[in-house]
């Protein structure tokens, strides 16, 4: 009864998380996995260590921090009002950033600002990631969520493909001077607060919910729910696999400046084309795996993992600007192909009914890899730079390692195995039966 509730809004919740996503798709780019601020950054004069700090912050972020905004919302009926707010404070934090950035001049406090804004940013958007991935299920039906996640992705990732090339002329033209750079960082804030508005046409059902006398302490609910995936196997498999992110979003961070110092590739291309073929690899991805329903969800998993190490293989083998091309298309099409999966096989694979515990929890379980690889990599590359573009090779070559083991622990995961028994993490015993709840949707 509930799926076909859903089912009835499915259109319109899809079209409402598709605007959000097209304007914050225009603003990624800059922020997110993003060659551009690489590039801003050894044109500032950074290392390759300080390259390494923006997954190290993005990841602390997503990882601590998302326990606390999961358990502030864990057991809320209706959850739109939070996941509005979250996007809106994750859009003003840059709004800053851009704002001051304008008025400094000194590199070495172009540099500081930017790693204190970053890491806020990165706390915003922790907080923000676990309820709006529960959120996105939760809108959802569970027969038509991975379609309804590529839809949205597809509009994300045409978005960052325009972004992309708007990046390209911005950087051709300008170059990456910080007065440009402040332009884009407010534009890309301002971009992320009226997306966020775009929730409110979506509408939510009421969660299957546990009747509890009280909010259990924060250190319970954590408790509870690292039990709870503890217990759940077949997950923690599947986690393993999820390791291949960490190792992807470090090759990103570090590709560019490999392609433009050993790989003949200009500055603004690195820049601009290369993530415009990521988002055109994302975006097929979506279309063929997603919307059109291709493969398994085990094998889109699947896919993922072989679309990653075919393109750390190709930069680690050449060093050409066709070999880049094609490393960063298949680097699109693992990361659109890991977004259509991540949510519905951890909310199918937890088997509660409110999966937000598990999407915070889950980055704390893998934190020490997600904060240590670009770390490593980084100082890696800093103190074996006297080899020149071999550095980069072996860096590639200990990825693709790494990969490879993902792919087995995907082999591995039940994608089809039956839910764990559904319980209330907020609860001291966190043993309650889950309770069906009435009135899906509010006026």
């Amino acid at each position: 009864m509930e799926s076909k509730t859903k089912d009835h809004y499915y259109t319109r919740n899809v079209v409402g998380i598709s605007l959000v996503e097209f304007l914050w798709g225009l603003g990624l780019p800059v922020v997110v996995e993003s060659t551009f601020l690489q590039l801003f950054l050894k044109n500032l004069g950074a290392s390759s260590f300080a390259l390494g700090m923006i997954p190290f912050f993005f990841f602390i972020g997503m990882s601590v921090f998302a326990l606390l905004s999961s358990y502030l919302t864990e057991g809320m009926v209706f959850k739109r009002r939070a996941v509005v707010i979250l996007h809106l404070v994750s859009g003003m934090a840059l709004l800053v950033f851009g704002g001051l950035l304008a008025l400094l001049e000194q590199t070495d406090d172009i540099l500081l600002l930017f790693f204190v804004c970053y890491a806020v940013f990165s706390v915003c958007i922790g907080m923000t990631q676990p309820v709006w991935l529960n959120y996105l299920v939760k809108i959802l039906s569970e027969e038509k969520s991975t379609s309804g996640l590529a839809y949205m992705m597809i509009a994300q990732n045409a978005a960052k493909l325009i972004s992309s090339l708007i990046i390209l002329k911005v950087v051709a033209h300008y170059a990456f001077a910080p007065a440009a750079a402040a332009v884009i960082f407010m534009v890309v804030g301002l971009l992320f607060v009226l997306g966020s508005l775009f929730f409110f046409l979506t509408r939510e059902s009421r969660d299957v919910v546990v009747g509890r006398p009280a909010r259990a302490s924060f250190r319970h609910f954590i408790r509870n729910t690292r039990r709870h995936m503890f217990r759940n196997r077949n997950f923690l498999m599947f986690l393993g696999s999820d390791l291949e992110l960490y190792i992807v979003v470090t090759v990103i961070s570090f590709y560019a400046a490999y392609a433009t110092e050993f790989g003949g590739v200009a500055p603004a291309v690195a820049a601009g084309v290369f993530v415009g073929l990521i988002y055109t690899g994302a975006i097929l991805a979506n279309v063929f795996l997603g919307a059109l329903g291709w493969l398994t969800l085990k094998h889109k998993a699947l896919a993922s993992k072989v679309c990653s190490l075919g393109a750390v293989l190709l930069m680690a083998l050449w060093s050409t600007p066709v070999s880049f091309y094609g490393a960063s298309f298949l680097l699109g099409a693992s990361r659109g192909t890991r977004m259509i999966v991540f949510a519905p096989a951890v909310k199918k694979l937890s088997g509660l009914p409110d999966a937000t515990p598990y999407f915070a929890v889950a980055p704390v379980l893998t934190l020490p890899l997600a904060m240590g690889m670009p770390l490593a990599c980084g100082h890696f590359l800093d103190r074996m730079a006297w080899l020149g573009g071999d550095a980069y090779r072996l860096m590639l070559g200990m990825a693709a390692l790494l990969i490879a083991g993902t792919m087995l622990c995907v082999w591995r995961t039940d994608f089809s195995g039956g839910p764990a028994a559904q319980v209330d993490l907020g609860r001291p015993d966190a043993s309650a039966p889950a309770m069906p709840s009435h009135a899906p949707y509010p006026d």
